[in-house]
């Protein structure tokens, strides 16, 4: 599995020649084969850009169950306030070749809802905004990181100078000040299933 970072919360997961595109935003493009939007707001639901390549993106845009091309999707409903307007946003459990992906999307504190967080267990790699305003603050992400007990955990969602800062406090209160950025994230389930609470911070793509 490869997971390279577009900024804000923008991912490529690639698992073979199968590519999931979840939060895409403007200006950025690549194929996918699914696409996962966590709210109805142009920071998140940019899904023209996943058709490219001859590929045309299933796009999972709200709370259910799929399965698409092998992988298994559950989709659990949050309330949120994106830029001062209530909506909802999905939270995805992803599962592929026995790995668990949790993707938190625009959560704006540290509380899942109950169907959500009986699904939490064995979290192999979970992606949490840390930038504080409308999405959680970096000492909630971590806390809520470590209440699921993932493997690994890679932070989102922090574009601006106030959200770098917010990154650093994040790395702080996980005892990983001096974690480096990596380009991007190769993994096996192999790789991640001995680590716990590991960060990882990915360099934009």
């Amino acid at each position: 599995m490869i997971i390279a970072y577009y900024g804000l919360e923008f991912f490529k997961v690639q698992f073979g020649d199968l590519i999931i595109g979840i939060n895409p935003t403007a200006g950025k493009k690549f194929g996918a084969d699914i696409a996962l939007v966590t709210i109805a707001h142009e920071d998140f639901s940019a899904v023209e850009n996943l058709a490219h390549g001859g590929r045309e993106p299933f796009v999972v845009n709200g709370p259910g169950e799929y399965e698409v091309k092998g992988v298994s999707i559950r989709g659990f409903a949050s309330k949120t306030a994106y830029e001062k307007e209530e909506m909802w946003n999905t939270i995805y459990l992803l599962t592929l070749e026995d790995m668990k992906l949790c993707f938190l999307g625009a959560l704006p504190g540290p509380t899942l809802p109950p169907e959500a967080k009986e699904h939490m267990e064995d979290v192999h790699i979970l992606f949490t905004p840390v930038g504080g305003g409308d999405v959680l603050a970096p000492a909630e992400g971590y806390k809520l990181a470590v209440e699921l007990s993932a493997n690994v955990i890679i932070p989102m969602h922090y574009a601006d100078a106030e959200g770098e800062k917010n990154l650093k406090i994040f790395l702080k209160e996980g005892g990983m000040e001096k974690v480096a950025p990596v380009e991007k994230l190769t993994v096996k389930k192999k790789d991640v299933a001995g680590k716990e609470g590991e960060i990882v911070v990915l360099s934009q793509s």
